[in-house]
């Protein structure tokens, strides 16, 4: 079986397991990456964070899927809040049936992936409330998901939420911040759109 598989297959992977799909376990995706530009432009685009924490490096996240980029490129964020909000004006995509993750077409083009936690799937929804639907239209700071944190530091793998823009190929540059964040209040990236 091939290394290399697409956007789609390892984003399934992430919500399925890459075993049930076939994958084998550290898939590689072959993507070409730019260095992100420091001056600002009319492409820029800010994306503010969807819950209060600390930023974690991309890296650092314990799963080979966000670790590796295979889904896209961004941050995480060891969550201290109790809600996840719209990143950026846009359409709400996909909201998962655990209401775990969802996905978020911006207004400005950028598809987004918010994942809360790791191995979160497999807790079934529980610790999780959904706020909002799959094609509502949201704004930046909506509420989209209500969620228990003790109980998901308890019982998940790890709470560290990956934010991650999966249509990288049309991203000529990306500025990752760092630090402390407060949901729909502070930038998390600047996203420079070809």
């Amino acid at each position: 079986m091939s290394r290399f598989v697409s956007r789609r297959s390892a984003l399934a992977a992430v919500i399925t397991g890459a075993a049930a799909l076939g994958l084998p376990p550290a898939p590689v995706l072959a993507v070409n990456r730019r260095v992100a530009r420091t001056s600002p432009s009319a492409n820029t685009m800010e994306i503010y964070a969807p819950l209060s924490g600390e930023i974690v490096d991309i890296k650092d996240v314990p799963d080979v899927v966000f670790a590796e980029k295979i889904v896209g490129d961004g941050v995480a964020i060891k969550p201290n809040g109790s809600t996840i909000v719209a990143p950026a004006d846009g359409t709400i995509g996909k909201i998962f049936e655990t209401n775990h993750a969802f996905s978020i077409e911006t207004d400005k083009g950028l598809e987004l992936f918010v994942h809360f936690g790791i191995d979160t799937v497999e807790l079934r929804g529980e610790g999780f409330r959904c706020v909002a639907e799959e094609g509502q239209r949201v704004y930046q700071g909506d509420t989209i998901i209500e969620f228990d944190l003790a109980l998901l530091e308890e019982k998940a793998k790890s709470t560290v939420t990956p934010v991650v823009i999966s249509n990288m190929d049309e991203i000529s540059g990306l500025t990752k911040l760092s630090g402390s964040v407060t949901a729909g209040r502070t930038v998390i990236l600047r996203a420079v759109k070809e």
